[in-house]
């Protein structure tokens, strides 16, 4: 308990992308394309034995990770003393490890392996974000609300079309993820400055067998597609891009959080609230809406890392840098990681989200008689009166239920005033009619029908094996 321990990894996120950037992954992977380059550069001619792709494989995992901090801090190079710690317990291998290899070629494609399969985990983080926000939004899609504008009463929506609005936001989110993986490109085998030179060596100037051991390198690892040039290091830009990506969902659960604690304040609806939970240490009635707040903080959090990959993608320098490393080590992971915590709260929120509709209908109420001053006018035009005298009418008797409501503090009384005033001909059954909610909800039931089978359904047919993601939290 005497040095810092970063809070993503103690409390927030799940072990699954704790794992994809863990040291433990990294360095497999190193050695995996370690193997991958031998055996392709064997294939393709070069005198590499059999013996010594064996040992390859049978220590991959056999990594000695005290040698390699020993070899590291002679070296002060990491890559170099991995290099040294692999040939240590694979000594047949020792002198092709490697070969005609430079640093990016096990860090970048590994940092762009670990950013494909993060994105798969967030993936299916929103997929179950996605279905979940979807199931919530059909089964309150005929639930009238107040609608808001400025955080003024505004005219009706319900429940389940509101509830589409953060899950656009998310689809959104969703389909800029989907394209990122589908155009996401690894760097594979390109040499020191992106020339391929030490390879133009190695295979007597035969460039077919430098295109052959790039691409079949890239599919060996589930990438399609490789990138056509490079300097030393894969493009940042790609950096720059999945940070901003992973900012973009960190927007929307904001936003998301935003309108719930709102909503909670006026206690419409509430995300969960355990049995021994405790909202304040002092006030034991509070009702703290904890998960939001902690995602709304992480969000913060992730918005910031943009810039940070930004300015790296914009500064590099020629064909190689690297004041992008320690930056990239800090950004990339933290960034994921904190999307991870963010969708498994947002998921764990929807899992026990309350509706107190009784409360909703209660606001409605206070606000709704109003709202029927208009139908109230054009009613009263039909049965004969003159538009104006009737609007002087109607808004007087607002402006005294406005004052008995924000000056005396008592209920808003409007409809009984227009009901007892005889100089008003509507049929006072009529009035009380055109009261139902439902009345000024417009076409928010078909929209939000609509919106689901169109936008959401696709998505979580095409991923229904995705769908029922555990959400507990870790505190």
């Amino acid at each position: 308990m005497n040095s810092y321990k970063n809070p993503l990894e103690e409390r927030y996120s799940s072990e699954e992308m704790l794992y994809n950037f863990s040291p433990e992954n990294k360095f497999r992977n190193w050695r995996k394309l370690w193997i991958a380059l031998a055996e392709i550069e064997k294939d393709l001619g070069l005198d590499i034995s059999e013996e010594q792709i064996a040992d390859l494989k049978n220590n991959a995992e056999n990594i000695d990770y005290i040698k390699a901090a020993e070899y590291e801090k002679k070296f002060r190079h990491d890559v170099m003393a991995h290099v040294h710690a692999y040939g240590d317990v694979a000594p047949a291998a020792k002198g092709i490890i490697h070969l005609g290899a430079t640093s990016a070629f096990v860090g970048d494609n590994t940092d762009l392996i670990q950013i494909r399969d993060g994105l798969l985990l967030i993936r299916k983080q929103l997929v179950n974000v996605i279905k979940n926000l979807s199931d919530f939004a059909l089964k309150y899609k005929d639930l009238p609300t107040l609608g808001f504008t400025h955080y003024q009463p505004a005219q009706l929506t319900t429940v389940g079309k509101r509830a589409t609005l953060w899950l656009q936001s998310l689809i959104l989110d969703f389909e800029e993820l989907e394209f990122f993986l589908q155009t996401l490109r690894f760097r594979g085998v390109k040499g020191t400055t992106g020339t391929a030179a030490s390879f133009l060596e190695l295979f007597n100037g035969d460039y077919s067998k430098v295109k052959h051991l790039d691409k079949e390198l890239s599919r060996r690892f589930g990438f399609d597609k490789v990138f056509g040039v490079s300097g030393q290091t894969y493009d940042r830009k790609i950096d720059a891009k999945v940070v901003s990506l992973l900012s973009n969902i960190a927007q929307s659960a904001h936003k998301f959080t935003n309108d719930l604690r709102l909503l909670q304040n006026l206690k419409e609806i509430e995300e969960p609230f355990e049995k021994n939970q405790i909202g304040s240490s002092a006030m034991a009635y509070k009702r703290n809406p904890m998960r939001s707040e902690r995602i709304g903080a992480l969000a913060k959090f992730v918005i910031s890392l943009s810039t940070s990959s930004a300015m790296v993608a914009s500064t590099q320098w020629f064909e190689r840098t690297l004041d992008d490393s320690a930056n990239k080590r800090l950004t990339i992971p933290q960034a994921f990681l904190a999307v991870d915590a963010i969708l498994l709260i947002w998921n764990n929120i929807m899992n026990g989200i309350v509706v107190y509709e009784n409360r909703i209908h209660k606001h409605i109420m206070e606000e709704l008689p109003f709202m029927a001053t208009e139908y109230i006018i054009m009613e009263e035009v039909k049965a004969g009166g003159d538009r104006q005298e009737i609007h002087e009418t109607i808004r007087i008797h607002s402006m005294e239920a406005s004052k008995k409501v924000k000056i005396e503090g008592k209920e808003n009384d409007l409809i009984e005033r227009i009901m007892n005033d005889n100089s008003l001909k509507m049929d006072k059954s009529k009035i009380m009619e055109v009261l139902d909610p439902k009345n000024f909800i417009g076409f928010a039931p078909i929209q939000t029908e609509e919106f689901i089978k169109n936008e959401a359904q696709p998505i979580f047919d095409k991923y229904a094996d995705e769908i029922g993601l555990k959400a507990d939290l870790k505190v």
